[in-house]
């Protein structure tokens, strides 16, 4: 009986000492410390284009008059930013938070409001970097997004709706997506952690609280989560946060190419065994690649000496290096490893290179063209396949579909013959082109 009894003390002593303990509280003691480095941002931001008008309306951030009409005014987006330096105050987040925006506050978590500096902002990553002065500050850790994996633990961490120090969970559901159409350079993390409006620029941390990811983008037909988030990887956004902090900008270098997935099916037609790589669709002339001796259909393998697995790495890997850059390429020709250095050029050295070698038709895509047309004949002459924007040929109303038929009153029948005559001018042609079943003559002027 006495032993029972003991027995029973002894029970009921564990059931105790157990509840006493603490239970598993999971992220709790992680996000007490990483949530002071999560912050408010509030940018005031100037009205003052139609196309910016009608989006802050669709979004619902405009008032309307009695006619339905837009006010044009301020607007204030709010969102979210991360401390990653207490000791300088630096801030990541979106490019497009702080866009033309006219001034920038960041609250913290303790209720101090600060005026901040805008560092830079590249928006083709949409990355940003912003500076306040202030005193104990509390900073995230910077972790390593190669190291992540899907079905890792994440938490979402930010200001949806203006609700500060919002905290949601899930997994990575997906890593490296690309060609969403959301940014030029794309490598996103795909969490199902709830993501809404004013989450952007905010953290996503893995369990030990570093900082992984810059919540970016959501996929929602009606602007709330359905667990479909996108954040932009840690280390993309260290690599613009160096150039910023360094030169204030990203000024990108250019290869040069076109590159594309390799396909099971691309693989087997190469003759490869791996579809790791990317295969060279278009070299650009005159661009670097070319100059270095790369090929369509050249399969690349690696940059830098490290292997890229697909046509995203490539397009993220050289996008991120600055200009005068010397990359090394490493591509399978013909199963055969080669290696080849490139530096990379400035684009807009290269686009000044184009407009003075063809001053009139630069930013024009041009084919030979022939037709037996009912109302104007056997017609020989050139098409207009294209004009970029802004150009001196879109300056003179030229636009696609455009047949030029002659110039300076001189016929042609080809692109050659376009280019002698061309070259030949001083400032000004005239041009003769078939538009539709009409034609019509156009002036283009040099500036």
């Amino acid at each position: 009986m006495n032993r029972l009894l003991s027995s029973l003390i002894l029970f009921l002593f564990c059931i105790n000492a157990f509840a006493a303990a603490p239970l598993d509280t999971g992220l709790a003691p992680i996000l007490q410390q990483v949530m002071p480095a999560v912050v408010n941002i509030k940018a005031k931001i100037k009205i003052t284009d139609f196309a910016t008008l009608q989006e802050l309306q669709r979004q619902g951030g405009l008032k309307q008059n009695n006619n339905g009409q837009p006010i044009p005014n301020t607007f204030v987006s709010i969102a979210s930013g991360i401390i990653v330096d207490a000791k300088n105050g630096y801030i990541l987040t979106n490019a497009h938070v702080i866009n033309e925006a006219q001034t920038v506050t960041v609250s913290l978590s303790d209720g101090r409001h600060f005026t901040a500096k805008i560092i830079g902002a590249d928006k083709q990553s949409d990355v940003a970097l912003l500076q306040i002065k202030a005193k104990n500050l509390t900073a995230v850790n910077l972790g390593d997004s190669k190291n992540l994996k899907v079905g890792d633990t994440v938490a979402a961490i930010g200001n949806p709706f203006g609700l500060n120090q919002t905290v949601t969970s899930g997994i990575i559901s997906a890593l490296g997506r690309t060609t969403l159409g959301i940014e030029q350079y794309e490598n996103f993390i795909q969490t199902d952690a709830p993501i809404n409006p004013g989450n952007s620029g905010g953290a996503l941390i893995n369990t030990t609280g570093q900082l992984i990811g810059i919540n970016t983008a959501i996929l929602a037909p009606d602007r709330g989560s359905i667990g479909i988030g996108f954040a932009i990887p840690s280390n993309m956004a260290k690599s613009v946060m160096q150039q910023l902090i360094e030169f204030g900008n990203v000024k990108r270098g250019v290869l040069g190419i076109g590159v594309q997935d390799i396909t099971p099916e691309l693989a087997s037609a190469f003759n490869i065994n791996s579809a790791n790589g990317a295969a060279v669709t278009l070299v650009l002339p005159d661009s670097p690649a070319q100059q270095a001796g790369l090929l369509v259909g050249d399969i690349i393998t690696g940059v830098n000496g490290t292997a890229v697995k697909n046509a995203g790495e490539v397009v993220n890997t050289v996008g991120f290096l600055r200009v005068d850059s010397k990359i090394n390429v490493s591509v399978l020709r013909n199963n055969k490893q080669m290696s080849f250095a490139v530096v990379l050029s400035d684009p807009s050295s290269r686009k000044v290179i184009e407009q003075k070698s063809d001053p009139f038709f630069y930013g024009v895509a041009l084919k030979n063209f022939t037709l037996l047309s009912p109302i104007h004949g056997n017609v020989q002459g050139v098409l207009v396949v294209s004009v970029e924007e802004d150009s001196s040929a879109w300056n003179a109303d030229l636009r696609p579909g455009d047949v030029i038929t002659s110039v300076n009153q001189q016929k042609i029948a080809n692109i050659v013959e376009l280019k002698t005559v061309t070259g030949k001018a001083n400032k000004s042609l005239l041009l003769n082109v078939l538009r539709g079943a009409s034609a019509l003559f156009l002036v283009m002027n040099l500036e």
